[in-house]
């Protein structure tokens, strides 16, 4: 998801969009343009992120659960995509009041999306509005062709902003569609995160069932997702790795 031009823009969210449609996203349909003589265009760039950000926006409304409040910063799997009601995307699982800032074709890096400003580091202000006791950034899947410089330049920047805050990362899984990337990335995030003395929560070994795009999870796939998540994180405090549960 390194290209950033039109062409890139098409390959890396032509299914997606294709998908979010399928789910019933209001904020998507709106998006399709129609044209003078009536027929449907393909979305423009910024038609496309101002549909995400729409839908980005009902997902961070929906808080979950009850206890110490968990802040969630990821991309599409986080917001939902391709879910009937995103509210059953994998944070739902976890343990406490969640809150979600996902945003679908985002990631740690500027470069993993064309909808500017996007990253995770610029979205961490918002996130730490709600004084999380806990931070989770959840991402990867969608740097499979940027290059490492700028995913650690990114990660680093979010990493920092965060310094003195519980924090976990939560890996790429093996998805069908990034199969061949997933190893590159995980290693990566991996490192950089135990250079930051952050726990790295590996999920590219996990079996999840995944949608006909084989990139984006089913509802039973986000369960098992959340859990997994959820019992990593249980499995920290247990450790006395001082997260909050």
């Amino acid at each position: 998801m390194g290209d950033l031009g039109v062409e890139g823009m098409g390959r890396r969210w032509v299914a997606g969009i294709a998908t979010m449609a399928a789910a019933g996203l209001v904020a998507l349909v709106a998006v399709l343009v129609v044209s003078a003589s009536g027929s449907q265009a393909q979305p423009t760039v910024a038609e496309s992120c101002e549909a995400i950000h729409t839908a980005s926006a009902v997902r961070r409304a929906e808080v979950s659960g009850s206890g110490p409040t968990v802040a969630v910063i990821g991309d599409s799997y986080s917001q939902g995509l391709g879910l009937a009601d995103p509210r059953q995307s994998w944070p739902s699982r976890l343990p406490g009041t969640v809150i979600v800032d996902g945003f679908a074709g985002s990631g740690f890096s500027d470069a993993a999306s064309p909808c500017p400003r996007e990253a995770y580091y610029h979205r961490v202000a918002r996130a730490l509005a709600a004084d999380p006791g806990l931070v989770v950034l959840q991402g990867g899947l969608n740097e499979y062709d940027v290059p490492g410089t700028e995913i650690r330049h990114g990660l680093d920047r979010v990493l920092r902003d965060l310094a003195g805050r519980e924090v976990v990362m939560v890996g790429p899984p093996t998805a069908p569609r990034r199969e061949g990337a997933i190893a590159r990335i995980d290693d990566l995030l991996a490192v950089v995160a135990q250079r930051h003395d952050v726990p790295y929560v590996r999920t590219s070994g996990w079996q999840l069932d995944y949608l006909p795009d084989r990139l984006h999870l089913t509802v039973s796939g986000h369960a098992a997702f959340g859990d997994g998540v959820a019992a990593a994180l249980e499995a920290l405090v247990d450790a006395g790795d001082a997260v909050t549960s």
